[in-house]
């Protein structure tokens, strides 16, 4: 395993383990599948597990498994307050407590305001007493480490680094958003005031792997070295110095063994220009296909109305990537066949999705660009018609 250094000097496993895609059957977290990946993760010398207060399930799941296994103090805990629900200074204590006895510990390693976005947010939270609350938490003990999570652009997040002592932060950046979101001026300007960087969506949610067009794939099989779309991409962000831990969200054996060989063999520097022009070159395939940057990480839900924002994105972009009667497919498997349709018919434009949206997506708009190509009226009959079914059964049930 390849560590790099915290603030404080404390070592940090370059690859980290995202636990917001823990498997869920039933809605809930499977945990005997959870633990035997967190366990192998430990094994492998993983020593960041990165979770969060809105995870439905995370915080408990990992709490029982690094009790079950007493291997809490071989790692490092990151939790997230969730500020936008917090209206008082009780409220920052009784979020932060929730979390302790969810994870069943008395202190959390790394501590992050959970997608601040602006420096008003921050502001309203200093007004409710945060620095002080941190302070006190540092000197007993309770947080070892404060940092926050970004979604937005480079100005605001440079003007977030400038409004405190941070000790970390996190940011969304991959090949695509290399000059978008924080982007690599961020990284780096975070770099030179000797705050460590963690990365989250470090593929995209899956879709520099699963999602690349034909043309792009092309360009991988047939370049001499033989490496996979997602080592390639995990392999751009550990080439640079900046970068201090790749967080992914590991629900299977294969992929967790897969990023440990990677990690392993992939220090700061050591992709060739050869290598950087074949990613180039993936990039500019991918620009040509997909039609919505949505990651999949479901800021933007639950809708009021019941529309299953990211599937409806993830079929949409496959349409293009794949083909169309395949993406209609899925899309009908997914949402109507079942007692309560998450179709894009039952949006009402109220857009609540667009306020919370860190990709700041255009979602009202790209739903209806959505519909058009997913559910043309003879699909749209098969659904309603499917969905008329599937109500009976559950009626009958």
């Amino acid at each position: 395993m390849q560590y790099r250094t915290l603030k404080n000097g404390t070592k940090i496993s370059a690859l980290g383990y995202g636990c917001m895609r823990f498997t869920t059957v039933g809605g809930k977290v499977d945990l005997k599948k959870a633990e035997r990946e967190i366990m192998a993760a430990v094994k492998c010398g993983i020593n960041y597990f990165d979770t969060a207060y809105v995870y439905s399930g995370n915080e408990a799941a990992l709490g029982k498994i690094l009790e079950k296994n007493g291997c809490r103090e071989k790692i490092m805990i990151a939790d997230k307050l969730p500020y936008y629900l917090i209206h008082s200074s009780a409220g920052i204590e009784k979020y932060f407590q929730e979390s302790l006895a969810r994870l069943r510990t008395n202190y959390i390693d790394c501590y992050l305001m959970h997608m601040l976005s602006d420096i008003q947010s921050w502001e309203r939270m200093k007004a409710l007493g945060i620095i002080e609350w941190i302070e006190r938490k540092k000197e007993e003990g309770a947080i070892r480490q404060i940092g926050f999570s970004f979604h937005g652009d480079t100005d605001t997040f440079i003007k977030l680094l400038n409004a405190y002592d941070w000790d970390f932060c996190q940011i969304q950046y991959n090949y695509l958003d290399e000059h978008t979101q924080a982007g690599k001026r961020g990284l780096r300007y975070a770099a030179s005031k000797g705050i460590p960087v963690i990365i989250m969506e470090p593929l995209r949610g899956g879709r520099l792997v699963s999602n690349l067009p034909a043309s792009a794939r092309k360009l991988i099989a047939n370049y001499p070295v033989r490496r996979s779309p997602a080592e390639w991409g995990l392999r751009w962000l550990w080439n640079q110095k900046e970068v201090t831990c790749v967080l992914s969200g590991m629900n299977s054996l294969a992929m967790l063994k897969e990023n440990v060989k990677t990690v392993s063999t992939a220090p700061a520097g050591s992709l060739t220009e050869s290598d950087q022009a074949l990613i180039r070159s993936i990039r500019t395939e991918i620009r040509k296909h997909a039609k919505v940057g949505c990651t999949g990480c479901r800021y933007c839900m639950p809708c009021p109305q019941g529309v299953d924002i990211p599937a409806a994105f993830s079929c949409y972009n496959k349409a293009f990537l794949e083909k169309k009667n395949a993406a209609r497919r899925e899309y009908f498997q997914v949402t109507s066949f079942k007692k309560n349709r998450s179709d894009m018919t039952k949006c009402i434009g109220c857009g609540r999705c667009e306020r919370h949206c860190p990709q700041h997506i255009q979602i009202r708009k790209e739903l209806k660009n959505a519909q058009r190509i997913l559910m043309p009226l003879p699909v749209r009959a098969v659904m309603t018609a499917a969905n008329f079914i599937a109500n009976l059964d559950f009626h009958q049930k």
